[in-house]
C-alpha cells in the first residue's frame, strides 16, 4: 500500500492545475533536471495498522519543496498550496481507502545561493479496500 499511496499522492499533486503552474515538477526523489522550484517525495515509511478483518498500513512520507527567492512569502504560498491539495485527496483509492490524513512536522532552511528548502510530513492511515 506504501507504494500505491506514494504513487497517488504524487499524480494528486501533479494534476493540480495552480501547482503545475507554481512547480517546474513534482517527483519521486530529487527530480534529475528540474529548474526550481520543485517537490520530491523525499521519503516515506509504513508502520502495521490492521484490523482483524482488513489488512492496513500507517505511512509517513515526507515531502520536500526546493525553491529559490528572496521572498519568503513566495515559499509560504507554495507550501499553503501543497498542503490545502495533500488535504483534499480522495479518500477512496484503488485498491485501499485514506482513511486519516493527518500533518505531523514541517521543517524549513534558508540555503546558500538564496535557496529555500521546506520538508512536510504527513501521517496517512490506510486500510486494504
Amino acid at each position: 500500500m506504501e507504494t500505491r499511496l506514494r504513487n497517488v499522492l504524487i499524480q494528486w499533486l501533479k494534476s493540480d492545475p495552480a501547482l503545475g503552474a507554481a512547480l517546474n515538477d513534482v517527483a519521486e526523489e530529487a527530480p534529475s533536471r528540474a529548474q526550481l522550484p520543485w517537490l520530491g517525495l523525499a521519503a516515506s515509511a509504513s508502520t502495521d495498522w490492521s484490523t482483524k478483518q482488513r489488512k492496513g498500513r500507517e505511512v509517513r512520507i515526507a515531502l520536500e519543496l526546493h525553491n529559490r527567492g528572496e521572498q519568503p512569502d513566495e515559499t509560504a504560498n507554495l507550501v499553503a498550496a501543497i498542503e490545502s491539495r495533500i488535504e483534499m485527496l480522495p479518500s477512496a483509492q484503488d485498491g485501499f481507502q485514506i482513511v486519516t490524513t493527518a500533518f505531523l512536522r514541517a521543517r524549513a532552511e534558508q540555503r546558500p545561493q538564496n535557496r529555500r528548502a521546506v520538508l512536510l510530513e504527513y501521517r496517512f492511515r490506510l486500510l486494504e479496500a
